[in-house]
């Protein structure tokens, strides 16, 4: 009853007089739509009856209508059986009403023969079921030729299926499509040396590596140990992570920015080592933090990198109110000029804090606006040294 509805309203927008001896499916198709569009894929007008539907799953107006752009619902009783399945599993209705409007297809999945082993499967791996309802595209996958195989794998890896559960939430299109790139991945990995419990770590952090062909693999394991670490040493996952987010001419552009600072290369590896996200932060960024500094803080290039944790640090929320706060404490004689800028910027916030913030506040209220951004720092004045 529902899909002839739809089917009406397509006809009836087409023009198509289905009562004139014209075979409606025929006629359709002649008209570009292939039989997946009559069966629920994606459809050129959308049907009321489906965005109707969808409304009462949760959608709004506008998201309704645009799923029904994509696809129709065949059977509201399926599709009720459909929810009342995932209700049984534990998802609200929040949670069914994310998997409808990411993947409004599901609700003509059959709940018993497809959705239920699939939930199954996944429960038994310990998967939130909030979680999973942000990915249900996972759930359109083949049980036994991709998932099932897949999570197999990882697990000869990995290991534990806790893991495993965190790396598909952090990157679950991952898992769609690397069945076929997993093991040449690993054996690559494997084939260049690294341990196995490397190999574990970096799937867990960058799970993204699976994706890569071989020797796009092989050149980033060479440009870590290009910067003086081994296989074996605990840093090369990271450093791999690092490296595995950026194109390798990226890498080279910031390595390039780090040098024209007057960055030696011995420095540049030794910071690389310790703190391979450093390569994550933008060019524009890495400049304007040298600047700060070099210029405003009159800090020596060696320190800074000495200490390349600091470059992650965020210079308007963190390095920026610190100073400010060290600047009103100085001014009102509350701590000596002697004091360790270095050592204040990469102390945790909380020991900031307390050391600096809390301890001054009452005698010190302009600590507490320094601290949130509302004194700009202007510089250190040379009476506060």
């Amino acid at each position: 009853m529902f899909a002839s509805v739809c089917r009406r309203r397509l006809l009836r927008l087409l023009r198509i007089p289905s009562a004139a001896g014209v075979n409606p499916r025929t006629s359709l198709l002649s008209h570009g739509y292939s039989s997946a569009a009559v069966e629920g894929g994606p459809v050129s007008t959308p049907c009321d009856a489906t965005a109707s539907y969808l409304i009462s799953c949760g959608l709004s107006p506008a998201a309704a209508a645009a799923a029904a752009h994509k696809a129709r619902i065949r059977s509201t009783t399926r599709s009720d059986a459909v929810r009342a399945l995932f209700r049984s599993y534990g998802f609200t209705d929040a949670d069914i009403t994310e998997i409808v409007r990411q993947r409004s297809l599901i609700l003509n999945l059959d709940p018993d023969r497809i959705l239920r082993p699939k939930l199954d499967f996944f429960a038994a791996l310990g998967m939130n079921q909030s979680k999973l309802a942000t990915m249900p595209l996972l759930l359109t996958r083949s049980l036994d030729k991709h998932l099932a195989p897949c999570i197999q794998f990882l697990r000869g890896i990995i290991g534990n299926d806790g893991d495993i559960c965190s790396t598909i939430c952090r990157a679950p299109r991952v898992l769609l499509a690397a069945k076929k790139n997993m093991r040449p991945v690993v054996d690559t990995l494997r084939r260049l040396g690294l341990p196995e419990k490397s190999i574990s770590k970096l799937i867990v952090m960058e799970m993204n590596v699976l994706t890569f062909p071989p020797d796009r693999v092989s050149q980033i394991v060479e440009d870590v140990k290009a910067l003086g670490l081994v296989e074996t040493d605990m840093g090369f996952p990271y450093a791999m992570r690092a490296l595995c987010r950026l194109d390798r001419e990226a890498c080279l552009r910031k390595m390039d920015l780090y040098r024209s600072f007057g960055v030696s290369e011995g420095e540049l590896q030794k910071a690389l080592v310790r703190q391979p996200t450093m390569l994550h932060i933008s060019s524009d960024s890495i400049n304007k933090k040298l600047r700060f500094f070099l210029d405003e803080l009159k800090l020596e290039l060696s320190d800074v990198i000495s200490q390349p944790a600091l470059i992650s640090r965020s210079l308007e929320k963190c390095i920026i109110p610190r100073c400010a706060v060290l600047s009103v404490l100085m001014r009102e004689g509350k701590i000596g000029p002697n004091v360790n800028v270095l050592w204040v910027l990469l102390s945790s916030a909380k020991r900031f804090s307390k050391r600096y913030v809390l301890r001054y506040a009452h005698d010190v209220p302009d600590v507490i606006k320094a601290f949130e951004g509302k004194i700009t720092f202007e510089g250190f004045r040379d009476q506060d040294f």
